[in-house]
């Protein structure tokens, strides 16, 4: 080796860390890099999810079956107002009699048989009011009760709503953080694989070097390619959840502060479980089957009806002993009717025998969804400390991995690291900032989960999220 060499290594060594500074900034600035080429037409979480509520068509299917509960409450309520019918007849008879008539008849008439023709025309109209009846009764308080579920249904399709916008909201920028980051990586191993290659055309290092610098480029050639296609899917999924084409997501604002969504108490957070749906649904159908045990046992009540009908008659008879004679008459008659129920073949009494246990199981049912729905609530509010926690150490990790870096690329300079050493630290800081993208979007999203698993979530609550995004920071 000749003489000079070592010294030409520091100037090369200069060259590549002169190299490594932009790239180190680039890289930390580069997560950045394709959520700002679109934040002058940015969408925020409020207004998309104004877009998907008129587009999704699980929720809107939901709000159309709450709407067909109220026409039917108004059925039900139907059954206390009166009903009024119209009834026409027309009857057309002939009678043929097997009675001789008299002989004085005959000879007036020239024959021996009787006929009879009458046509009978009848209008009336009848009104029927319920007065008592205890199985109307039940059927409307249930149909009150039923408005309640619809209620409960439609909150957990709009909470479920949100929190799929939520989470193909920050896919999407967590897809964006990781392709730049990937980026940013790709165009450090290059210079480093650069670097690599003159060092061996000079003879300070072995074509180990070189190879090792080209396949961790190449790695990350393929590993762009998985993460631009990452991404794609993950507009897709955003694009079709709004009923929009290429929705461009506010990004998360640098320095980005997770403080503000600290859950607190996870006592507080059980607590607002006694309002979520999921108990409410439960209480109310505890409910209809307590009303419908009252409306079993109306079978053996009595029911009173007042009805009032009235009706003209009109009737044109036509025989051979009188040639034609009509009549007419009006009608008219007001009444109460009582029906009591006396023997149903044993219906009534197995049908409140099938009620009540129907109720004992209403009641389990209750008692589990509290349950189930506290446990989610807890593991909820767990998967949010432990996200904080986890981005506080990975916030540490790349500061860290940062730090091993810089220091290794100053021993690379130095000569006493060497080129696997610098591409190791590099491929360690980038695996650290996929993972805190990770950790700080599931954070975000593990705080909307918390308020739909306890009950609490409402529109306002985006709001509070769009606090976190914006424009990035100078």
């Amino acid at each position: 080796m000749p003489k000079h060499a070592p010294s030409t290594s520091l100037p090369v060594g200069r060259r590549a860390a002169s190299a490594w500074r932009p790239l180190l900034r680039a890289t930390a600035v580069g997560v950045l890099g394709i959520s700002g080429l679109g934040a002058a037409q940015a969408d925020s979480l409020v207004d998309l999810l104004q877009a998907a509520k008129g587009y999704d068509a699980a929720y809107l299917s939901a709000k159309a079956q709450a709407d067909a509960v109220q026409y039917q409450v108004q059925q039900a309520y139907a059954l206390q107002r009166p009903s009024v019918n119209a009834q026409a007849t027309l009857t057309r008879s002939h009678l043929d009699s097997s009675e001789p008539v008299s002989p004085a008849a005959a000879l007036y008439l020239g024959q021996t048989t009787n006929n009879v023709s009458s046509t009978t025309r009848k209008i009336g109209v009848s009104l029927r009011q319920s007065l008592y009846n205890a199985g109307n009764a039940a059927k409307i308080e249930q149909a009150e009760q039923s408005l309640l579920v619809s209620e409960s249904d439609l909150k957990i399709a709009e909470d479920d709503l949100t929190v799929r916008l939520a989470q193909a909201y920050f896919d999407v920028l967590a897809a964006q953080d990781v392709l730049a980051t990937t980026q940013a990586n790709k165009k450090a191993l290059a210079e480093q694989l650069a670097a690599a290659k003159r060092s061996f055309e000079v003879g300070n290092a072995t074509i180990t070097d070189t190879r090792e610098a080209q396949a961790r480029h190449d790695l990350a050639s393929a590993q762009e390619i998985a993460a631009t296609n990452d991404l794609n899917v993950k507009r897709i999924a955003l694009d079709q959840l709004v009923g929009r084409q290429n929705v461009s997501p506010d990004p998360l604002r640098a320095p980005a502060s997770l403080d503000q969504l600290a859950p607190g108490q996870m006592a507080d957070w059980v607590a607002l479980t006694e309002q979520a749906p999921l108990v409410r649904k439960a209480e109310v159908a505890l409910k209809v089957a307590q009303t419908e045990i009252s409306k079993a046992r109306a079978g053996h009540l009595p029911t009173l009806d007042g009805v009032v009908n009235v009706g003209r008659t009109e009737l044109d008879t036509a025989s051979s002993t009188v040639k034609t004679s009509a009549g007419a008459g009006t009608s008219a008659s007001v009444g109460l009717e009582l029906n009591v129920p006396l023997f149903a073949g044993f219906a009534v009494q197995n049908r409140v025998k099938e009620v009540l246990a129907l109720q004992d199981k209403s009641e389990r049912d209750l008692d589990n969804a509290k349950r189930s729905v506290a446990l989610l609530t807890r593991q909820a509010f767990s998967g949010v400390q432990s996200g904080l926690a986890q981005v506080k150490a990975y916030e540490a990790a790349e500061s860290s991995a940062k730090l091993a870096l810089e220091a290794t690329q100053l021993g690379y300079r130095v000569g006493v690291r060497i080129n696997k050493d610098v591409l190791d630290a590099q491929t360690q800081l980038t695996s650290t900032r996929k993972d805190l993208f990770k950790a700080r979007y599931d954070v975000i999203v593990g705080t909307v989960k918390l308020r739909q698993a306890s009950g609490s979530l409402k529109a306002d609550d985006l709001l509070e999220l769009n606090k976190l995004l914006g424009p990035v920071a100078p």
